[in-house]
């Protein structure tokens, strides 16, 4: 800015109307748009005139304002909320803030009760107000998400509940599993991350609006009046927590970051399984991308997005954490900070749950890939193991005769069911005929039959339960 462009120092025409009574220059063109926030609070705009509509009301029916005036302020953020939604609403960085530019915009409209507006509040406890009432919006439609995800992974896990596939422990065959109990393994993850977002959205839901700047307001409100128009369960209790903390922003945060971990856990899996190495799944073309030079190519770009999105994820928490770690009581001006990274939580986890909700049911299971990969890597050693216990055998010894039989195998290409009874019986006596039952990877299977095991049937009973906890829980 070159000297005849800057403000006199006695000049105050762009001085924000509503705060500068106290100030004798304008502020810094510079410093007006840094500490703007409008650019990316806006998205606020539908909580911040829901939350004026009810301090209006709550103050006309405290005797505070007229009904004249009320009714004026209805009407003219009715007008407001619809020339937003039409895209006809003008932002200015001049006036920082969603707040103040739906005041401003009001006043221009309805003249001095437009300035009523504000009596017994403060930007401090109406932002605080508005966080609530997003992040309260978001975490049901959070959780829509969730439950369109669980419900399509109990048709998955129902549809392949017989589905055999090799289980894994560092990444190396461990022991036979169901396609449909491994997807259930997903589905407890996710319902957990279902049940940290419910749990909450009970601290979301608690209202901050009558908490003022910091010590409350002298003027006779009835805080009970807005709570119950703007449905919160409750109401903070103490005015200075009430507008400096934002510990339920860093939980939603936290949810998210735990929950993109889920995720991308799923992802990598989806991701190695798409691989020509595994081949046990296939992605339909629509959640893929090719190549720009290899022709061949099918990239499983959805999953790979999710799995690298956990990065932001990760890095949003650590942002708010930080943000609040020294601020001392009450509000301050690092608290503009909360709000982009909060934000960037809430798109990050509804695209990707909108994602794995829509990719998930579409997957191509492999069953014969599936099958062929359990029947190498000797999935069936425990089983083995166990059958020699129950001959009498103790599970340390068992646990060596088994080592053995593998050694065997490994230096013979050959899997446990694949070795006859005699070349089993050198290893131990007590191995009749009726091995071979549980050698089966069927067999192997089968044999978990209880809650929580990979048996076809029981991973069919974890199904039903789980819609009757969906149910119950969610009304799904």
């Amino acid at each position: 800015m070159t000297q005849s462009d800057s403000p006199s120092s006695n000049d105050k025409s762009d001085t924000n109307t509503l705060w500068g009574g106290r100030f004798s220059e304008s502020t810094d063109q510079f410093v007006q748009a840094f500490t703007a926030s409008v650019t990316f609070d806006k998205r606020m705009y539908r909580q911040d005139i829901a939350g004026s509509r009810a301090h209006a009301t709550m103050l006309m029916k405290s005797g505070v304002l007229s009904e004249a005036d009320c009714d004026s302020i209805h009407q003219g953020l009715n007008d407001i909320e619809k020339a937003i939604d039409a895209g006809d609403f003008e932002w200015s960085v001049a006036l920082e803030d969603v707040h103040m530019n739906i005041e401003s915009a009001l006043t221009q409209r309805i003249g001095d009760a437009g300035k009523r507006l504000h009596t017994g509040r403060s930007r401090n406890d109406q932002v605080a107000t508005d966080i609530r009432l997003y992040l309260r919006d978001a975490s049901d439609a959070a959780a829509a998400e969730y439950r369109r995800l669980l419900e399509g992974l109990l048709v998955l896990a129902e549809k392949h509940a017989d589905t055999i596939m090799p289980g894994f422990t560092h990444l190396q065959t461990a022991q036979p599993v169901t396609f449909g109990h491994h997807v259930m393994a997903w589905f407890e993850m996710l319902l957990r991350d279902l049940d940290r977002l419910s749990d909450t959205r009970k601290r979301i839901n608690s209202m901050p609006l009558g908490s003022a700047a910091l010590a409350g307001t002298s003027y006779p409100i009835q805080r009970e009046i807005t709570q119950e128009i703007l449905g919160f369960q409750s109401i903070c209790e103490n005015s200075l927590d009430a507008v400096s903390d934002r510990d339920f922003a860093i939980e939603f945060c936290s949810n998210t970051a735990i929950c993109l971990m889920h995720l991308s856990r799923i992802a990598e899996e989806l991701v190695l399984w798409m691989s020509a190495q595994f081949r046990f799944i296939e992605l339909p073309d629509r959640f893929c991308t090719g190549s720009s030079i290899m022709p061949q190519k099918k990239n499983p770009d959805v999953p790979e997005l999710v799995r690298g999105k956990t990065g932001r994820a990760n890095g949003n928490l650590i942002s708010m954490l930080t943000l609040m770690k020294s601020q001392p009581l009450a509000y301050n001006k690092d608290n503009q900070e909360d709000k982009e990274p909060l934000f960037d939580s809430v798109d990050t986890l509804m695209g990707c749950l909108r994602a794995f909700a829509d990719m998930l049911p579409a997957v191509e299971v492999r069953k014969e890939e599936m099958l062929t990969a359990a029947k190498s890597g000797f999935s069936t050693a425990t089983d083995l193991a166990d059958y020699l216990v129950r001959k009498g055998l103790a599970f340390r010894d068992a646990h060596e005769v088994v080592g053995a039989a593998v050694a065997h195998g490994v230096a013979n290409d050959l899997d446990l069911a694949d070795m006859s009874l005699e070349v089993l019986q050198g290893f131990s006596e007590d191995i009749t005929e009726d091995v071979f039952d549980v050698l089966t990877l069927e067999g192997s299977v089968s044999a978990r039959n209880h809650i929580g095991g990979t048996a076809p049937a029981a991973v069919k009973e974890a199904v039903s339960r789980a819609k009757a906890r969906l149910a119950a829980t969610y009304n799904v």
